[in-house]
């Protein structure tokens, strides 16, 4: 049994566009959400949660009825290619409400934009273990991953290379009132709809299953039914407390990072992008061998050193006042220190489940990320708001939510068990138990 690579690359490109679109999303939307709409914080991290609560719903709705969905194209491709041909076609419509400084216009095709892209995340996310056999899934997933990444970093230096800013009479860098945010749009919504296409020209979903003879019923396990262990049961909401922790804490830069920027340092949008940039190649840079490391030393134990990691980091980010290299090494750590504990904290919940129920968990799992990243937002913005504290507040926020992760982690027993000795270190990526 061998993973095809090239095939495995290919269906990869739905996730490249996926990301892409993430990307872009978070870096510019709130910073138009503010400066073009004048909206403050609290309100702009608002409209940037609505994503969050969409996905909790629609994720799993669409999840489902692709289940079921048998067409010429597959049951997942359909959604994947028409999802992103709507999506593109109402992003170059976002930008072109952006022009005309329109809000209700803007708000409402953004609102639509969110739908159709949550449409076919899920298929997209399902079409990979369609097609693969259960023992090269770990191996297909750290390949997606990587791909997807990718990605992210097409958005990031379109950003820095298409957005440019001047100097105003502070010495601050902002962007000029003639500068037009449509070409980006455009770039994007073009990467996303080619490397979709390609996608979906290059393979052919039922020709695959076919080949692969993969069933869609899971084989029963003996344990389904059975009422988890008190001492399971305490480590794993000890571990979702985790989760929701460092995503209340990770999130709250993410989202309002570009602004922080701005208000702190008094750089532009295109300089914050590449701030991000350095922390998402670290990642990348880092994910095999942190998968290496924890097939050593364990799961909790690489996690518990990502986490302290990212706390030791976001804490030294608070003495940071100007813009300076040195915030280069400590998004770069972040990004290790994001890394370490992504590659393990899913396998550890998936790990307490037994293997009928790992669909469940996994939503369980995702709903406390998804719940964390819907607060976090909100619960920053009133602070930095509302609070009057302004954007000072952010990494002193985040490093309490950072550190709160690491003590809730100590509690958690189980879910630990070292995966067997691998062939390839690209098995480490074990995203399914």
């Amino acid at each position: 049994m061998k993973l095809n690579y090239k095939r495995t690359i290919l269906i990869g490109l739905s996730f490249m566009s996926i990301l892409a679109f993430w990307q872009f999303y978070d870096q510019v939307i709130p910073y138009l959400l503010e400066s073009t709409f004048s909206l403050n914080t609290f309100s702009a991290n608002a409209i940037m949660s609505i994503d969050n609560v969409l996905a909790i719903f629609m994720l799993p709705l669409f999840g489902a009825i692709s289940d079921k969905t048998r067409t010429p194209l597959g049951k997942r491709t359909p959604y994947i290619l028409f999802g992103t041909i709507a999506s593109c076609v109402l992003l170059i419509v976002l930008g072109v409400f952006h022009q005309k400084v329109s809000f209700w216009g803007f708000f409402i095709t953004l609102m639509a934009l969110l739908v159709t892209m949550a449409v076919y995340r899920t298929p997209a996310v399902a079409y990979m273990p369609d097609v693969t056999e259960k023992p090269l899934r770990s191996k297909a997933n750290a390949i997606i991953n990587l791909v997807g990444y990718l990605g992210g970093i097409f958005s990031t230096v379109v950003m820095m290379f298409m957005l440019k800013s001047e100097k105003n009479a502070q010495g601050e860098s902002v962007y000029s009132s003639d500068q037009s945010f449509m070409p980006v749009f455009i770039v994007i919504s073009a990467f996303m709809l080619i490397t979709v296409l390609i996608m979906v020209f290059t393979t052919n979903e039922n020709k695959l299953l076919k080949e692969t003879n993969i069933k869609d019923e899971e084989t029963e396990d003996i344990n389904k039914g059975k009422k988890m262990p008190k001492s399971v049961l305490k480590s794993l909401i000890f571990i979702l407390m985790s989760v929701f922790f460092w995503f209340m804490s990770y999130n709250s830069v993410t989202t309002a990072f570009s602004r922080y920027c701005v208000n702190i340092w008094g750089v532009d949008l295109g300089t914050s992008s590449s701030y991000l940039l350095t922390a998402t190649v670290a990642a990348i840079i880092a994910f095999v061998p942190l998968g290496f490391l924890s097939s050593k030393v364990g799961r909790k134990s690489t996690i518990l050193i990502g986490v302290f990691l990212m706390t030791a980091c976001l804490f030294a980010a608070i003495f940071i006042t100007r813009q300076t290299p040195v915030m280069y090494l400590i998004l770069g750590l972040i990004g290790i220190a994001w890394a370490a504990i992504n590659v393990n904290s899913f396998p550890m919940v998936v790990e307490m489940s037994s293997g009928a129920d790992v669909g469940k968990y996994t939503g369980i799992y995702y709903t406390f990320s998804m719940a964390a990243q819907i607060t976090t937002p909100l619960l920053s913005g009133f602070i930095i708001d509302n609070l009057g504290l302004g954007y000072r507040a952010l990494f002193p926020y985040a490093v309490i939510f950072a550190a709160l992760s690491f003590v809730t982690m100590l509690f958690v027993k189980h879910g630990d068990s070292k995966p067997l000795p691998k062939k390839d270190l690209l098995e480490s990526f074990d995203t399914e138990d």
